[in-house]
Formats: C-alpha cells, structure tokens, sequence
C-alpha cells in the first residue's frame, strides 16, 4: 500500500468545490484546511486543497493523481 498526495487548485468558483467533491467521491481524503489567495495576474481569489489516498501497489512518478 502506499500513500498518495495531490492538491487541487482552482479559481475561487463552484468548480472548485465540484473537484474536492469528486475526489472525495472517488476515496480521496482532505488533508489539511483549504488555502485561498488573491492571484493579481487574473485578478481573482484562487482555492487550494490537498488531498491524500491509500492506494494498493506502488507510488510511481509518472502515475496520473488525478485518475487513481
């Protein structure tokens, strides 16, 4: 077994709670609060949060995150 760990970022708009809420979904744990910070280049308020998963076999660095 081994322990993964991503963060998910994104504007400050519902698509961001979309993402956790899919990752959640899909077994993924919240690790940590949120993160907020005003991006001055867009202009806007972006969201972070990282998220971690127990997943069978390996870790390996090529390995998509996003689709474990």
């Amino acid at each position: 077994m081994a322990l993964i760990y991503r963060c998910i970022t994104e504007d400050d708009t519902p698509r961001f709670c979309h993402r956790v809420s899919a990752a959640l979904s899909q077994g993924w744990a919240l690790h940590g609060a949120a993160s907020m910070a005003f991006d001055p280049v867009k202009g806007v308020m972006r969201l972070a949060q990282a998220v971690t998963k127990e997943i069978d076999g390996e870790y390996h660095p090529d390995m998509k995150l996003g689709q474990q």
